[in-house]
């Protein structure tokens, strides 16, 4: 795998896929433009570990029609500001959806399939929830 990061002005970077996708970063604490390096990684965590639940979900079966992942994580206070602690919340809506597949597909992110989240995991206190809701009046849309 293989990227580059180019400095554009200020503290503005874009960073260049080696599959050629750009994404903007901004370490500008007073006029920030897009998210910082460190927000880009607890996205990333968010990212991988949704990818794996939906698919996870969607191989036994369920019928999934929306989830998100809500993030929180906590900081050093001194620098390097590294993370100390990141929590996964996962709300899964669907119809009849098993709260047993659910608890599996997160349970089977965090411990084996999410790269980004396994490898914070050396050195960050890395938790997981979920809650699963009842599709009303939802239709999916193909």
């Amino acid at each position: 795998m293989e990227a580059s990061v180019k400095w554009l002005d200020s503290m503005t970077f874009v960073g260049c896929s080696g599959s050629g996708h750009q994404v903007v970063f901004d370490a500008n604490k007073e006029q920030s433009t897009a998210p910082s390096p460190m927000e880009m990684l607890l996205m990333s965590a968010g990212a991988c570990s949704s990818v794996d639940v939906v698919s996870i979900l969607q191989k036994a079966r369920q019928q999934v029609l929306h989830c998100e992942v809500k993030l929180t994580a906590e900081r050093a206070d001194s620098i390097p500001r590294v993370f100390t602690k990141m929590h996964l919340h996962f709300e899964v809506t669907g119809v009849n959806l098993s709260d047993k597949q659910v608890a599996r597909a997160v349970e089977l992110s965090a411990d084996k399939y999410c790269s980004v989240s396994l490898m914070l995991a050396k050195s960050v206190q890395v938790s997981h929830s979920y809650s699963v809701k009842a599709a009303e009046g939802l239709v999916k849309a193909d």
